[in-house]
């Protein structure tokens, strides 16, 4: 009697320190910050700079993921994926959208590293990730577009970030208990 070789596991991640599990794994966060991009460039906005953020929860997610080089890859993915959905790439708003994710990515980061997981959750890095955009954003408006007209417009620009860095970091926070794709990438 002929006997079939046994059938191997099926991986769903490549062992740690695999850069094949972080390529694969950047690359689909990368592809969901381009599609939300494109749902984020359909809600209207009262100044061309002026995002609710969605296409930043994949870099939220990515915190605990990836080390930091994975992680700046993938922030330059974003930003580079964005302008080119919103068509913004040779414009003074990709000026904007790199301040704006580079600050908020690095500090986000480095805030998660400085504090831990038990000292600083997602809604406390993405609230502190959003407002450090916005004041980014704001700083490059005072100096290239409004001049000192910008003071009218930062309440609310900085209010809309509080409020969707809270909304976002929330659903960070549902996601990431309930996900085993996410649990299986988790860093410890």
């Amino acid at each position: 009697m002929r006997t079939e070789p046994p059938i191997p596991p099926v991986v769903l991640m490549p062992p740690r320190g695999s850069g094949g599990a972080y390529r694969k794994t950047a690359a689909l966060l990368g592809a969901f910050c381009m599609f939300l991009s494109t749902i984020e460039y359909m809600i209207p906005k009262p100044l061309p700079f002026m995002r609710v953020g969605i296409a930043n929860l994949p870099l939220i997610l990515a915190l605990d993921i990836f080390p930091l080089r994975p992680f700046l890859i993938l922030t330059g993915i974003k930003i580079i994926g964005q302008a080119l959905v919103t068509g913004s790439l040779f414009s003074y708003v990709f000026l904007f959208s790199l301040a704006g994710t580079t600050v908020s990515a690095l500090s986000m980061y480095f805030l998660r590293r400085v504090f831990g997981k038990k000292l600083i959750g997602f809604t406390g890095l993405s609230v502190s990730g959003a407002l450090l955009s916005n004041a980014a954003q704001l700083l490059l408006a005072r100096f290239f577009v409004f001049g000192p007209g910008i003071r009218y417009a930062a309440p609310p620009f900085l209010a809309m970030g509080l409020v969707s860095g809270a909304a976002l970091g929330i659903f960070c926070e549902c996601f990431s208990a309930r996900s085993r794709w996410y649990a299986e990438r988790r860093r410890p």
